[in-house]
């Protein structure tokens, strides 16, 4: 912006003979500098933890319950995510009469605090839908689960679903089952366990599979809700054809279920921080 710096010195006599008007002389100091300072917008990125994730994962896989279904519950944190939302929507009006079939003691009592129905597979042997949380999700939607201790239950409810959908959050995401370096669950009757431990783990030499008794927080042997142990197979590489794998597991006399779900999942919801994905089979 300019500005009026000076006025030029009054003319003399003699000048102003020869001009009738004085001249008004307009500058610019060179050291006059406009400054503006910016507008800065300061934007906090909001972290997404694991439970945010997958309570996502949870709230859409509930967009698919209608009132009047009959539905398998899961077990685990994601599962309990997906309970909440149902109790809340039941509470709420916006679902009736739905009846549950749960996969846990825990989920059942989970669910009877809510409001939520319940029933057995005996009472309704066929379920419009399952949902369920997974430990491990391989390209073609094969699962590992039971990491939870609840594989028997979870593995009945959910194959005597007609849909099966599964929520996850990315972090579950393995190129071959047994890739996570986690547990796999073998569920063992108690009688012999330690012969059944033994006999897995020779089953698995080649991948370094290395087998363990699951205990509980005192340190004694895990015991599941059908009163059975649980043997961890944990694999140093990812298993190269699971369905063998399941097929020689379910063969060893004594146990009782494993925690491969091969070719169940009808949907799997993957979490991720920048939006939810679903995958259909």
């Amino acid at each position: 912006m300019a500005s009026l710096s000076s006025i030029a010195s009054p003319p003399s006599l003699s000048s102003a003979h020869h001009n009738a008007s004085t001249r008004l002389i307009l500058r610019t100091p060179n050291s006059l500098k406009l400054r503006t300072r910016p507008n800065s917008l300061r934007v906090r990125a909001i972290t997404l933890t694991q439970d945010d994730l997958k309570k996502l994962a949870a709230d859409k896989a509930v967009e698919s319950v209608k009132s009047g279904m009959v539905l398998g519950l899961g077990t685990g944190s994601t599962a309990a995510f997906v309970v909440a939302k149902l109790g809340q929507l039941l509470s709420s009006g916006e679902l009736s009469d739905i009846i549950g079939v749960p996969t846990s003691k825990r989920t059942e009592e989970q669910a009877r605090s809510l409001g939520i129905p319940l029933s057995v597979l005996d009472d309704n042997p066929r379920l419009d839908l399952a949902i369920d949380g997974a430990d491990e999700v391989d390209p073609d939607l094969n699962l590992v689960k039971g990491r939870g201790g609840a594989l028997l239950r979870e593995k009945m409810v959910e194959a005597a679903s007609d849909r099966f959908v599964v929520v996850v959050d990315d972090t579950k995401l393995v190129e071959g089952l047994g890739g996570s370096g986690l547990a796999m669950p073998v569920e063992v009757v108690q009688f012999c366990w330690k012969y059944n431990l033994v006999r897995l783990q020779e089953l698995f030499k080649e991948e370094g599979c290395d087998a363990k008794l699951r205990l509980d927080e005192s340190g004694k042997p895990y015991v599941t809700d059908n009163s059975n142990y649980i043997v961890d197979l944990y694999f140093k590489t990812p298993i190269r054809d699971a369905l063998a794998a399941g097929s020689e597991i379910s063969a060893l006399e004594g146990v009782v279920e494993h925690g491969l779900f091969l070719n169940m999942a009808t949907s799997v919801i993957i979490a991720t921080k920048s939006g939810v994905e679903v995958k259909n089979k």
